[in-house]
């Protein structure tokens, strides 16, 4: 059995629970308290697809919110966006944010695969994400952002945007763990590497904090021509060859000057992590889907196939 997510009631959590019955994938437990939704298109199956939105079709200044995944053993799940996360102006300066914790037990395979997050001009935005596997679970997982509405003018225009990500590997997971605060948001450091937990070791990590306070967002050596930054982490037994032929298709890959789209990618240990930077959003979720168009036999049909 799944050990259950912390049942929260405040403002702004979802939390899914997929387990394996009869041999098919399923969701046991979906619940959302505004403004936070959860979808759930395909409840029961190879794979469970579902996705997360909010009312107001973002994240106002001041919105917090929370989801949290269990996986029970060799479940499979797809977890994406309806759209990309918006997070509107915030002319009283106070900032958003959004808290992901994910648990995959044994043998278990999550795709996290969210639509961008998308800054308006005056907005400031944190995220974390949090992964804990078991030593035979997988996971994909995509992360990016946009420059805000580019195609009005307005570039790389926020106050602030932090993003963090962690993925932790344990032969023993928490069977819950806490609500998150506005006080937990704001005393850690985002490029503070959380102290390692009992019985756990962090496998990756990885922190973006974008601030004007440094410098032009937009200037040449920082976000320069590029609108769209994505990062595509594989790991575990079950995406093990796709994660391989990333790798090599990256390798072999021509460097063009001045190109639309650019990518590197690199090995780590059970896995691979591709991180590209585009002139455009849509070329970027093109590239992101060829390389994940693979798991496509672990979902039982490709969930990008209507929307890219």
């Amino acid at each position: 059995m799944v050990a259950p997510v912390t049942n929260h009631k405040s403002a702004g959590h979802a939390a899914l629970e997929v387990e394996l019955v009869c041999c098919e994938s399923a969701v046991t437990s979906a619940r959302a308290t505004s403004p936070m939704k959860l979808l759930t298109p395909r409840s029961r199956g190879t794979s469970v697809w579902a996705c997360t939105s909010s009312f107001g079709g973002g994240l106002v200044a001041g919105d917090e919110t929370r989801l949290d995944v269990s996986l029970g053993e060799n479940a499979r799940c797809f977890l994406g966006t309806q759209a990309s996360t918006k997070v509107y102006r915030n002319p009283a300066a106070r900032p958003c944010g959004h808290e992901t914790h994910a648990t995959l037990h044994s043998g278990s395979t999550l795709i996290f695969a969210p639509d961008p997050v998308q800054a308006f001009a005056g907005s400031s935005y944190r995220q974390k994400q949090t992964f804990d596997l078991a030593p035979t679970a997988s996971l994909a997982l995509v992360d990016w952002m946009s420059s805000g509405r580019a195609a009005c003018g307005e570039r790389w225009a926020f106050n602030d945007f932090q993003s963090r990500n962690e993925v932790w590997r344990a032969e023993t997971l928490p069977a819950e763990r806490g609500s998150v605060t506005r006080s937990s948001f704001e005393q850690e450091d985002a490029l503070r590497l959380t102290e390692p937990r009992s019985g756990e070791k962090p496998i990756f990590v990885d922190s973006l904090t974008l601030d004007p306070a440094d410098g032009d967002l937009a200037a040449q050596h920082r976000t320069g021509r590029f609108n769209c930054f994505a990062m595509l982490l594989l790991l575990g037994p079950k995406l093990r060859d796709v994660a391989q032929k990333l790798l090599a298709e990256a390798g072999a890959a021509p460097v063009s000057r001045q190109s639309p789209l650019v990518f590197s990618a690199s090995p780590i240990a059970d896995g691979a992590v591709l991180r590209i930077a585009g002139e455009h959003v849509e070329a970027v979720g093109r590239e992101i889907h060829n390389h994940l168009a693979p798991v496509s036999e672990l979902l039982g049909d490709d969930p990008w196939a209507r929307k890219w």
